[in-house]
């Protein structure tokens, strides 16, 4: 029985007996209450701050990003791994670095883990880069799931995979946090059934029909990623997004961006079963015009909610 198995049969069993005994019923819907477009906005804001100079790994500024974050999970009441939710480490290309990570236990010795990237380009040139889709965008999405399956979680809902949510430093630097986070689930020896990776998703400025921006890309492999638990929970409800499973009909962009760009590339070369969530690149992505106020917060809140239900039914 691994470590998170045990953690979880001690923290569930009074909840579970509790939950039973005065017959809750839980819903999706329990933690989809939490999520909100001004919830996303703020954290898009907080993270774009000019104080914080962009992100850059090795950066005071990318430091205070990964401190937000670290805040966001406390708050949550999420687990940590080795007595920490921030794991530093040594990038070769820019000093030391962080990640941040926080989980909720499952009931098997399985996992999924959850990531997006929180560094950006920094100051280049003695101009800031806020890097708010890129990537801004993803981990707000990631701080907003936490707080829904948090949510799930002090409702006295169980799954059978941990959740591990991790904020990622340095994937401008060669994808360090992703190689980092590696070598951990490695020491750790952590089943890893699926890693999903959120990378720019908060703009409608690149739909894949012209005029119709409730619309996301869920880069993958044909086998093992779930895609017709996407569909079939995309069809349910108030959903209805236009989906694509490839970028914009490109192979050879897809194979960029799904195997070389994406920090989910470093888990694909170790062979585990990887899905990168984006609305794709626009004319904004790495230059100065990527603010804050070029997203829609709208559209981001109904892609974090579709998420939410994917992974709601595959953990």
């Amino acid at each position: 029985m691994t470590k998170l198995a045990k953690i979880f049969i001690i923290f569930s069993l009074g909840f579970s007996l509790n939950a039973a005994a005065q017959g809750y019923s839980i819903s999706p819907m329990n933690g989809e209450e939490e999520l909100s477009a001004d919830n996303l906005r703020s954290s898009v804001e907080a993270l774009c701050n000019p104080e914080w100079g962009g992100r850059a790994i090795g950066t005071p500024g990318g430091a205070k990003a990964a401190y937000w974050i670290a805040d966001a999970f406390q708050k949550m009441n999420l687990e940590v791994l080795n007595g920490s939710m921030l794991h530093g480490f040594r990038s070769a290309y820019s000093g030391f670095a962080r990640n941040v990570i926080g989980y909720i236990p499952g009931s098997s010795g399985s996992c999924i883990i959850v990531m997006a990237h929180f560094d950006n380009l920094g100051v280049l040139g003695g101009s800031l880069y806020p890097g708010a889709d890129s990537n801004a965008s993803g981990v707000a999405a990631l701080v907003e799931l936490g707080r829904m399956f948090a949510k799930m979680r002090d409702s006295r809902k169980s799954y059978s995979s941990s959740l591990i949510l991790v904020g990622l430093d340095g994937k401008e630097s060669n994808h360090a946090g992703a190689k980092e986070l590696l070598r951990l689930i490695r020491r750790e020896g952590l089943e890893v059934s699926l890693v999903v990776n959120l990378d720019q998703l908060g703009c409608s400025l690149s739909p894949l029909t012209k005029g119709k921006p409730d619309y996301l890309m869920m880069l993958s492999r044909e086998s093992g990623c779930r895609r017709e638990v996407l569909t079939s929970v995309n069809r349910s409800g108030d959903m209805g997004f236009e989906l694509a499973f490839d970028y914009y009909g490109s192979k050879d962009f897809t194979r960029l961006f799904y195997e070389k760009i994406g920090d989910q590339g470093v888990f694909l070369d170790e062979g585990y079963p990887a899905v990168m969530f984006t609305s794709g690149i626009t004319l904004n992505n790495n230059k100065l015009s990527d603010v804050p106020s070029s997203l829609d917060y709208q559209v981001l809140e109904k892609r974090v909610r579709l998420i939410y239900r994917f992974l709601h039914a595959i953990l």
